[in-house]
């Protein structure tokens, strides 16, 4: 079965920082999810590998950034100023066929994902 590699979860307090890390390439776009406890899935952000293009939810605009580095054939989503709220388990995801970058916001357009990886914030 076809899986991304992710990374760079933890513990933090909250108003730290964490950059989680995918690895991934060979996709039209890659995007991030994340799900907290009782809560449904929720989309982060997507990136369009080739033009590089990247796309956020409203309400995750300001402390989120996503990014790649296609040298390393990685994704990258920063996250700033973390909340409690933030606590989630967090996922990469990517597309490779079927693809519409006008619908990245659709968790049901992407092809593979991870395994996710644990944030957890503390006040």
């Amino acid at each position: 079965q076809v899986q991304l590699v992710e990374s760079g979860g933890g513990s933090v307090q909250a108003g730290g920082s964490l950059s989680l890390s995918c690895v991934a390439s060979g996709y039209t776009y890659v995007g991030w999810f994340r799900q907290a406890p009782g809560k449904e899935r929720e989309w982060v952000a997507s990136i369009h590998a080739a033009a590089g293009v990247t796309v956020y939810a409203d309400s995750m605009k300001g402390r989120f950034t996503i990014s790649q580095d296609n040298a390393k054939n990685a994704v990258y989503l920063q996250v700033n100023s973390l909340k409690p709220e933030d606590t989630a388990m967090y996922y990469c995801a990517a597309c490779r066929f079927g693809c519409s970058w006008y619908r990245a916001s659709d968790a049901r357009t992407y092809n593979y994902w991870g395994q996710g990886t644990q944030v957890t914030v503390s006040s």
